[in-house]
């Protein structure tokens, strides 16, 4: 599929403070990078030959949710029609750790239905992604 087919979105928690809006879409974004690295551009060079790091060659729609909603959209991407989607879930979990292995130990003894999500990343196909998403508000 070439770039046009393909989607990326960020639903995050709108009633969160502004701070650890910016937070999520931070650590979603980072991850998100990890695994779509073909999505990331090579370096540009400015007008006076200044290097920049490449960035990411598509949009990223940024969605307004609520715990409710993203609870919901994360149990529906378990589903196995959403397998080749890239999901990226960042929840109350992982938030409330500062050492990574921290978040692991803390994470194998929270069942799933216990986490509140702050924010998840979507990457695939188009249509998917819509099915998914497109009734969604942009965060503004």
């Amino acid at each position: 599929m070439n770039d046009c087919d393909m989607k990326c979105v960020m639903i995050i928690d709108s009633e969160l403070p502004i701070g650890v809006i910016a937070n999520t879409s931070a650590i979603l974004g980072v991850t998100l990078g990890k695994h779509i690295p073909e999505q990331v551009g090579d370096d540009v060079s400015d007008a006076t030959r200044k290097s920049h790091l490449g960035i990411i060659t598509i949009p990223i729609s940024m969605l307004k949710g609520n715990k409710d909603i993203l609870k919901d959209l994360r149990e529906r991407l378990y589903a196995p029609e959403y397998s080749d989607l890239v999901v990226v879930d960042f929840s109350d979990v992982a938030q409330c750790c500062n050492v990574y292995s921290e978040y692991i130990a803390k994470a194998a003894c929270v069942p799933e239905q216990e986490y509140t999500y702050l924010g998840i990343a979507i990457y695939g196909e188009k249509k998917k992604v819509n099915k998914l998403t497109g009734f969604m508000p942009l965060l503004r």
